[in-house]
């Protein structure tokens, strides 16, 4: 029951966070989009079809989440359909 609370109140907090953007220093630097379709494969070789913020062990949503906290991204959502350079699979 505690963990139920508690995984509401982070998502809670979560959305009152703001919207990471494209254009924040941190997010260009490790190559953020906001559709992970338009990633540059050749500037970011790790990108592969499929990864995706929400499929990320740094995504701190559920993988329907359209938004979610990051924990790269401390204060902010980055969009479930994103990527960044920092992508690592989640287990399971």
């Amino acid at each position: 029951m505690t963990l139920a609370a508690a995984g509401t109140s982070l998502s809670a907090i979560a959305q009152g966070q703001p919207r990471l953007s494209e254009k924040d220093p941190q997010a260009a630097g490790l190559g953020y989009v906001e559709d992970a379709t338009k990633t540059d494969a050749k500037k970011f070789p790790k990108y592969a079809s499929g990864q995706l913020c929400s499929n990320c062990v740094l995504y701190q949503g559920k993988a329907s989440d359209a938004l979610a906290g990051c924990a790269i991204f401390a204060g902010k959502q980055v969009v479930g359909k994103g990527w960044c350079n920092a992508w690592a699979k989640k287990a399971g």
